[in-house]
């Protein structure tokens, strides 16, 4: 399985919003929707790899003054959208 290795920058939340999303239960940043400004990104071929990039992406010093922070996302490979059946000729 591969791996994408992202180094982003934290946003930074008000307090009345972190107590509001708390209040009402729901979620106080929706990666989905607003992702995190990106900064660096790096593919790897397996989870070892991986950890191993994450941890010297963790030694920037924005990443350990906690402005910045590694994420390990691991990537499905895509399927194609129509499956080609055997016999079928789709007309």
């Amino acid at each position: 399985m591969r791996f994408l290795i992202v180094r982003t920058d934290i946003r930074a939340v008000a307090d009345g919003d972190i107590a509001a999303a708390w209040a009402d239960g729901h979620r106080l940043r929706d990666e989905t929707t607003t992702p995190e400004p990106r900064r660096q990104i790096v593919h790897a071929e397996d989870r070892d790899a991986a950890l191993l990039l994450a941890r010297a992406l963790a030694t920037v010093g924005a990443v350990r003054a906690g402005k910045q922070r590694v994420k390990v996302l691991p990537l499905i490979e895509s399927r194609p959208a129509f499956r080609h059946r055997p016999g079928h000729t789709g007309t």
